[in-house]
């Protein structure tokens, strides 16, 4: 029987890690299944998820443990069962970048037991002012009784005090 194992890996950026953790992975015939990895001020950063054989499982963890110049922490997943009649939604967010916009966004949607499922921020230079702007994606769950007017509404209301410009669609997500 398979399960899911997720890593989470950071070290000193450099060329070959991924390699090195694609090898060990493979060696313990490990099936590398979805991951995300970046370059984070020198660090490389990522987590991964792998799916094994719980025979190879002590072995590949023990192989990923010893591997120069990563450190890597692993959590074995069981997969819950998909929950009929949840909603995907997802939230996009553009504004000056300031302390506390990932905070006050994120209380509004727990307040509404959203979920997230994917974040992805980043700052850049807006086009004519060179001032930073802060860019949020955010994919998330939520349960089919959600009043998308009504955390829309909060959003908005957030987008006044914050300067930010909120978007959110029913996402096209399998």
């Amino acid at each position: 029987m398979n399960v899911s194992l997720v890593l989470t890996v950071i070290g000193d950026d450099h060329p070959g890690l991924v390699e090195q953790l694609a090898t060990a992975i493979s060696q313990h015939q490990g099936n590398w299944l979805e991951s995300s990895m970046s370059n984070l001020s020198g660090k490389f950063a990522g987590i991964v998820c792998v799916s094994v054989a719980e025979a190879q499982l002590a072995a590949l963890s023990k192989a990923l443990a010893v591997l120069p110049g990563l450190r890597i922490t692993s959590e074995v997943s069981r997969l819950p069962a998909a929950q009929a009649g949840q909603r995907r939604l997802k939230l996009s967010l553009v504004g000056h970048d300031r302390i506390g916009i990932v905070r006050e966004v994120s209380q509004v949607l727990a307040r509404h037991a959203l979920n997230v499922e994917d974040l992805s921020t980043y700052t850049a230079s807006a086009p004519m002012s060179a001032e930073m702007l802060f860019h949020a994606s955010v994919e998330l769950t939520a349960a089919s009784k959600l009043d998308v007017s009504e955390l829309t509404r909060e959003l908005e209301s957030l987008s006044n005090d914050l300067m930010v410009d909120i978007t959110l669609d029913e996402a096209d997500r399998t």
